[in-house]
């Protein structure tokens, strides 16, 4: 007569770990096939070097206010975002100067002020600052 072995609770009690790592590493294989890297396109930013030499002549730098509704002041008097590359380029001919400087308000949208930079830079300034004037 055979007799039987007494087990005890935890010999017979064994959870298999196996699958569920096979399927844990399946799911990351899966993200990261599955991930796709996109570029987001972004303004190319030229910062000013410490050691600048000071010129003894100041250059007089082109001046756009931008309010918070979006209105753009050139010189004193309101212009259209149309009219921009135009009054840029008068102001070029009347004055030597490769800068501008947009101040904008701090609640004016983006697309205005990029808008404004981009006529600008079609105008023939290719330096151009950008200032965040707060409520």
């Amino acid at each position: 007569m055979k007799r039987k072995k007494h087990t005890s609770a935890e010999d017979e009690a064994q959870v298999d770990m196996t699958p569920m790592l096979d399927i844990v590493f399946i799911m990351l294989i899966f993200f990261i096939v599955t991930t796709s890297f996109v570029k987001e396109k972004s303004l190319d930013v030229s910062r000013p070097e410490d050691n600048q030499s000071n010129n003894n002549q100041p250059s007089k730098a082109l001046s756009i206010r931008i309010d918070e509704t979006g209105t753009i002041t050139m010189g004193g008097r309101e212009v259209d975002i149309r009219r921009v590359v135009a009054n840029a380029q008068t102001y070029l001919a009347e004055n030597n100067t490769d800068t501008a400087a947009i101040q904008a308000d701090e609640n004016t949208e983006e697309g205005v002020v990029v808008e404004v930079m981009n006529q600008v830079k079609i105008a023939g300034i290719d330096k151009v600052s950008v200032l965040v004037k707060k409520g």
